[in-house]
């Protein structure tokens, strides 16, 4: 998809440009086309030879884009804006939604709206999962927000448990959250193994079962004779919640009740998460209890 997203960017420059020099209003025209042709979420940054460096945003905003400057007024685009923080460069702000930003062979930046109908309407699982928590996605804080999702959980969901813990590391704050607003205290029963990639995205049932099971351990001090709160920031296909909760009762837990912090996931998606179909996702045709009885759990 990237590379025909490039091939619709080229097109649409050649077009506008008809052998001409090109020229920063060219780029935002071709851009502006870009948008009409293709419906999806991206978020480009890219070398135009010779030119410059372009970076758009879709009209949506779906995925995060920002910008920075260092001390010697070299720009960055970047994802994320703890990128810019890792490599020495300050936030400046996010590139809008539709927006596009053209970095000249001089440093010049220019920009334009080039969307017909920009807003914003972020992916809610850069929050819930995607982002990383030390980041601002659009002026929001992704830890605060997974902390506050956290104590609401705790709010509408509560039950009587000795410890809340996390499945490492997005369901962390969500955890932090659950203790803080519950006043059960928080706890680490689980250990990651930080050479296992993101388990939800192996291409096979029997690849992300072995994942669950390399990529988690159990801490037996902390679980045995312990009733349980298990936060995790998602619930796809259940697998992984099923596996923890074997795992937790083989290493002793009394009981073993699952919060997550996000809602059903009920519908694929076509906008850069892998679900692929609705036969894929657990909550597609089961009911929350239903879902409990399936994965083992108190609650």
């Amino acid at each position: 998809d990237s590379e025909v997203l490039l091939n619709v960017l080229a097109h649409e420059i050649e077009k506008t440009t008809r052998g001409l020099p090109l020229q920063a209003a060219d780029i935002f025209a071709a851009v502006r086309n870009v948008h009409r042709r293709v419906k999806g979420s991206y978020a480009v940054i890219c070398l135009i030879a010779g030119h410059g460096v372009l970076a758009f945003r879709d009209p949506f905003g779906i995925r995060p884009l920002c910008m920075g400057k260092n001390g010697d007024g070299n720009v960055m685009l970047a994802s994320e804006s703890v990128a810019l923080e890792g490599t020495g460069y300050r936030f400046e702000r996010d590139v809008l939604p539709g927006e596009a930003v053209f970095i000249d062979l001089n440093g010049q930046v220019h920009s334009q709206q080039c969307a017909d109908a920009p807003v914003l309407k972020p992916c809610s699982f850069e929050y819930v999962y995607l982002a990383r928590p030390d980041t601002a996605l659009d002026g929001q804080s992704v830890h605060a927000t997974r902390v506050e999702v956290g104590r609401r959980l705790a709010r509408e969901h509560p039950v009587e448990a000795d410890l809340v813990i996390p499945v490492p590391e997005s369901g962390t704050p969500g955890a932090v959250g659950y203790a803080q607003a519950s006043g059960i205290p928080f706890a680490q029963g689980l250990v990651k193994n930080a050479y296992v990639g993101r388990t939800f995205i192996s291409p096979s049932q029997t690849l992300r079962q072995l994942g669950i099971r390399l990529k988690l351990n159990p801490l037996r001090e902390v679980i045995a004779g312990r009733r349980l709160v298990v936060v995790d920031d998602s619930i796809v296909r259940g697998n992984t919640q099923r596996a923890i909760v074997k795992m937790l009762r083989e290493a002793g837990a009394k009981e073993v009740h699952v919060r997550i912090s996000s809602p059903p996931v009920k519908w694929p998606c076509f906008y850069g998460i892998d679900f692929a179909t609705r036969a894929e996702l657990i909550a597609n045709n089961q009911t929350v209890d239903e879902i409990r009885e399936s994965i083992g759990a108190d609650s």
